[in-house]
């Protein structure tokens, strides 16, 4: 089982994540991150998600395997670099970045 966290989970591509993460045996959403305590922790008691986060750095401690930004573009460069400096595979939404050196310092 893959333990997946989503950021930006209550926002309109983070939710089609959630949508399609349901659908896949093998995976398991483990928490949820967004920076409106009371927003992220209504989806996580809605979906029956264990960790709701208002913290990047919670989210990032919660028990995850992975995680997927859906959070706005000029975030990517740094949560990304969180991320897997914390050792959690990452995928970004696009676009990746909001320029080339952001892009370039996420797969350095």
């Amino acid at each position: 089982m893959v333990k997946i966290g989503v950021a930006g989970a209550y926002g309109a591509f983070g939710l089609k994540h959630l949508d399609a993460l349901a659908n896949i045996d093998e995976v398991e959403v483990t928490a949820v991150f967004g920076p409106n305590r009371d927003k992220v922790e209504a989806l996580a008691a809605e979906r029956g998600i264990p960790a709701a986060c208002a913290s990047f750095e919670d989210f990032l401690a919660s028990d995850v395997d992975a995680v997927i930004l859906s959070t706005p573009t000029q975030m990517h460069c740094s949560q990304s670099v969180q991320a897997m400096e914390a050792g959690k595979h990452t995928f970004a939404e696009i676009p990746m970045a909001d320029s080339l050196a952001d892009a370039e310092e996420m797969v350095a």
